[in-house]
């Protein structure tokens, strides 16, 4: 039995009911297999008995008391899976979805996409089954002051950065923040994604989405092809789609669709962004609403939105949301390029239907880095006590985007399978951190 097969039926064995985990170990041991059993150093120095295991895990109570004056109670994680090529850097996720699988996941999958941004971070991630939708402001903070108030013991700006992710925007860092400094009575760059008044970056908000189209672009440049003229269809609605749709417009791309939990809109003139942004940052609206101002745009409930013809597709939503079937109706339809801008959106089944049928695909953890790249440049910033314009950070992102692309590309090739992003992107990043594991010794 090989070493990589040997380790996955042991991950199992050890982790079977965290389904999210065991698929995301699965596809990353399954595509750096061949790397891994041709390199025999890995299994003598035991690197994925030592990888797949968090080097820490942190589960803690979070009480907190809502707006009637009755005590609520929440579950915090924070997993601190690999810091050997800098401090644990992962974001912080509120959703009733989440639990230690999902978090697991989510850290597994960031030590990889650290590595691939070259920066100096490691890979954690963290979150709370608390949902904020629907919470007051009184109640949102009451809660992120308990939560901080736990977490403040594990953290660091050079121990373990956070940052936000799905339910942790601008107001839950803000909250965040000012509970650690309280606590700590120290202003240092323990969160990433702070308002610019207080530490924050400019381009930070626009980091993921950015960085998605740069690196498809690249991509499709590689391939002697273009964003611009595209029909583009983007699911969700949140930071990273809204922003994913302004540079794809900008590049000369129409975007066509986009979507919420609830169902999605389709608008064949190309989406209006400044309506998007009116109703889902202004008024934190839902995505029907879109209709009331563009009278010929189409709202439909359910998940269709991969039914849309287009050229480009990018789940920017949750994990899993793109199925095999939908895979199948999105070539079927004439798709030539799908970039992942949410963590694992395609199920392990849509990934390799999409490779085998030749459509340029680019996982999450490559083409979602712009935004923990941007993180890490505000953590540069706080360190020196400067700010950069916006330009200089757009400028570094694009550069950063652009320089992963051409490592998992030349990884893929040296693998022997080209343009199949998931083995270039899964053997760059890993090749990083298990050779600075070597070198550290145990």
């Amino acid at each position: 039995m090989s070493y990589t097969k040997r380790i996955l039926i042991e991950t199992y064995e050890k982790n079977s009911w965290q389904k999210e985990f065991i698929q995301a170990a699965t596809e990353i041991l399954t595509s750096i297999a061949d790397f891994v059993d041709n390199n025999p150093i890995y299994e003598r120095e035991s690197v994925l008995e030592r990888l797949v295991e968090p080097e820490r895990q942190i589960v803690f109570r979070v009480p907190w008391v809502d707006d009637s004056g009755k005590i609520q109670v929440n579950r915090g994680y924070r997993v601190q899976y690999s810091s050997v090529i800098g401090p644990y850097k992962g974001g912080l996720r509120f959703h009733p979805s989440v639990n230690l699988s999902v978090i697991k996941f989510l850290g597994f999958e960031q030590i990889f996409k650290n590595s691939l941004t070259g920066q100096s971070i490691g890979g954690g991630k963290g979150g709370s089954d608390f949902d904020p939708k629907g919470k007051s402001d009184r109640e949102v903070m009451s809660f992120c002051n308990s939560f901080m108030t736990e977490l403040s013991f594990h953290i660091g700006a050079h121990t373990d950065v956070p940052a936000g992710d799905i339910g942790v925007g601008a107001r839950e860092i803000g909250f965040l923040f000012g509970q650690y400094r309280r606590m700590k009575r120290q202003f240092d760059g323990v969160l990433t994604g702070k308002g610019i008044g207080y530490g924050g970056s400019l381009g930070r908000k626009e980091a993921t989405g950015f960085g998605l189209i740069y690196l498809v672009e690249e991509m499709l440049k590689s391939h002697k092809n273009s964003i611009a003229d595209k029909t583009v269809i983007i699911s969700g609605s949140g930071n990273v789609a809204i922003y994913a749709t302004q540079k794809a417009i900008e590049l000369g791309a129409k975007v066509v669709a986009l979507s919420d939990s609830n169902g999605f809109i389709y608008d064949r003139d190309g989406v209006d962004l400044a309506v998007i942004k009116e109703i889902k940052e202004v008024r934190r609206g839902r995505i029907n609403e879109y209709i009331k101002y563009k009278k010929n745009a189409v709202y439909t409930e359910g998940r269709g939105i991969w039914g849309v013809k287009c050229d480009v597709a990018l789940p920017c939503a949750t994990q899993n949301e793109l199925d095999v079937n939908d895979a199948k109706l999105l070539v079927k339809n004439g798709v030539i390029a799908v970039g992942e801008g949410a963590n694992m959106p395609s199920t392990l089944d849509a990934t390799d239907y999409f490779i085998k049928n030749k459509i340029l695909f680019a996982p999450g953890k490559a083409a979602n880095a712009g935004g923990v790249a941007t993180s890490a440049l505000e953590m540069a910033q706080n360190a020196s006590m400067t700010n950069w314009s916006f330009d200089r950070v757009d400028a570094k992102l694009k550069t950063i985007m652009q320089n992963i692309y051409a490592n998992i590309a030349q990884a893929a090739i040296e693998a022997g399978k080209p343009d199949n992003y998931v083995v270039g992107s899964n053997i760059a990043g890993f090749k990083r951190v298990a050779d600075a594991m070597i070198a550290q010794g145990i």
